[in-house]
């Protein structure tokens, strides 16, 4: 243990600082939330986390590295490829004493997760894929706003124009208004203890990704979470996740984009204690 910031915790794991915050007992089946490009621990939101929780269930979040209060590198030179963050993902359950978890992975963080379940099968008890993508050949491409707005990035050192671009992108993200002033300030708290905003805008989308997962030889249960308007990975993303994994099962969130807005949270959490369980 290196330090304590509130209910956050900085702990060493596969040779990097990482920032981990826990939800519930202990003593309950663990469902650890990964998170996917330049996305600290604070989008999985606290009072989803709470919720899940409440479900008898130990809910672990943390920063990758690049985001919120983790360990970071250079601006445009990751240190890392898709495997460490595998590695981390296992280093987070190693320092709470956990041999086993259920892991939630959103967007890119899909591929961690199955990437960990090809690697540590004795570790991963189910899988859930949130608003992620096999990576397959011919899905529907990316929306143009979507592709537009990240083009035209803010200058990471000017926090307001980081947060108005952040605000504009859950604009898209959302297939549906958002509560703006809720956004903004979690927008703004995120920024504040982001160790360096220029590599977390950057550098995930730099890393090796290594061959894609064979996702036809996943026994791992699986459970598919995907808006049915996302603009990232339209929900055909979904549907290609369903056929390729064997015995997987698909959760479609109408009026829903790349998020999971409290409005869906009614559906999404008791589907995932009913997977996790």
């Amino acid at each position: 243990m290196l330090g304590r910031v509130g209910a956050e915790r900085i702990i060493e794991a596969n040779g990097v600082e990482l920032c981990v915050e826990t939800f519930g007992d202990a003593a309950d089946p663990a469902i650890l939330l990964v998170h996917g490009a330049s996305a600290s621990m604070l989008w999985w939101e606290d009072e989803l986390c709470e919720r899940i929780a409440a479900g008898r269930r130990y809910v672990i979040r943390f920063d990758n590295r690049d985001t919120g209060r983790s360990t970071s590198y250079p601006a445009g030179r990751p240190g890392y490829a898709l495997d460490d963050l595998v590695d981390d993902a296992m280093g987070v359950l190693d320092a709470l004493h956990l041999p086993q978890a259920h892991l939630v992975g959103r967007s890119m963080a899909g591929a961690t997760v199955t990437r960990a379940a090809e690697q540590y099968p004795d570790r991963v008890l189910t899988l859930t894929l949130v608003t992620t993508s096999s990576g397959e050949p011919g899905l529907p491409p990316m929306s143009q706003d979507f592709l537009t707005h990240t083009a035209n990035g803010p200058d990471p050192h000017e926090p307001g124009q980081v947060v108005d671009f952040l605000v504009g992108l859950m604009r898209i993200y959302s297939g549906g208004p958002i509560d703006e002033p809720a956004v903004r300030e979690l927008c703004e708290r995120d920024v504040r203890r982001t160790r360096d905003v220029a590599a977390c805008l950057t550098n995930h989308f730099l890393i090796d990704f290594g061959s894609p997962p064979a996702l036809a030889r996943l026994r791992t249960p699986t459970l598919v979470v995907h808006g049915d308007r996302d603009p990232v990975f339209p929900l055909d993303h979904g549907f290609a996740l369903l056929d390729a994994i064997r015995g997987s099962a698909l959760l479609v969130l109408d009026n829903t984009g790349h998020e999971l807005p409290q409005r869906t949270w009614d559906r999404f959490v008791p589907a995932l204690l009913h997977h996790a369980c």
